[in-house]
């Protein structure tokens, strides 16, 4: 059996591996280009996701969301046993959603595959036109949130990217996957150097367990996620921090969505 397990590899990659055994990795390493290329997309990823997600790992827990008071009000709706076992649920859904991530990859469903090249190919169609690049354009955005969330049953918000340096050109629905209800909703921004950035939603599979991707398709840079009411894939051709930065924005947005849906009841 090979010394350089998984476990092994994967504690080099995030530096946790003692010193001494250092040299030897990465001698194999060395004799192992291909295997030494995917150790560089694992730290690639992993300082993504930090860049990504750290602030928000900074952030205080809202109080609404701590878990003494989350486990008090499920203890008051459900028996105790069935209480404590829904809360260390929430709990483990909180950790991910506020980016605490130990690991340097999250493996999205096989099925994000086909989001990300779905959500590329629209990308690449409509950012190339000019006059038909939106169905319905920015300035009419109420609008545009509303019929986009009638039609994907769930509430889409139009996310605000001004502090990133976009706008909003505007929105269009698209077919889906029959699974997600056979829609999906595409958005449009655009910065001062008329670079295009999309972000591609559909409805998510009941019961969806989060999920995190980070793909380079065609040209493009993707970031996939999906939880259980959404999943969403911002693409653009920005040099990385820059798509990192858009990315974090929509995420931290759209995920608030959730927080407030969850709040209604």
């Amino acid at each position: 059996m090979s010394e350089f397990t998984s476990d092994r590899l994967l504690a080099f990659a995030d530096g946790q591996l003692p010193e001494a055994e250092r040299a030897a990795v990465e001698a194999h390493l060395a004799a192992n280009p291909d295997l030494a290329a995917e150790i560089a997309a694992w730290q690639r990823q992993s300082d993504a996701l930090r860049t990504l997600f750290g602030p928000a790992g900074a952030e205080p827990v809202p109080a609404r969301l701590r878990p003494r008071r989350i486990a008090a009000e499920l203890g008051r709706r459900r028996s105790s046993a069935f209480g404590w076992a829904a809360a260390a649920l929430v709990l483990v859904g909180l950790g991910l959603g506020a980016g605490w991530f130990a690991r340097p990859l999250f493996d999205a469903e096989p099925s994000s595959q086909y989001l990300i090249a779905d959500a590329v190919n629209a990308h690449t169609v409509f950012v190339a036109e000019n006059r038909h690049a939106v169905e319905v354009p920015g300035s009419d955005s109420e609008h545009l949130s509303s019929w986009l969330s009638n039609r994907l049953d769930t509430n889409l918000g139009m996310p605000d990217l001004s502090a990133e340096g976009f706008t909003l050109v505007g929105g269009r629905l698209l077919p889906g996957e029959p699974s997600r209800g056979g829609r999906a909703a595409q958005l449009m921004y655009e910065n001062a150097a008329k670079q295009r950035i999309t972000v591609y939603v559909t409805a998510a599979l009941p019961d969806r367990a989060p999920a995190y991707q980070f793909a380079s398709q065609d040209g493009a840079e993707a970031f996939y996620w999906a939880n259980a009411r959404i999943t969403c894939t911002v693409v653009g051709t920005l040099p990385e921090a820059e798509m990192k930065t858009v990315s974090r924005a929509v995420y931290q947005q759209l995920t608030e969505g959730d927080v407030a849906r969850a709040n209604w009841g």
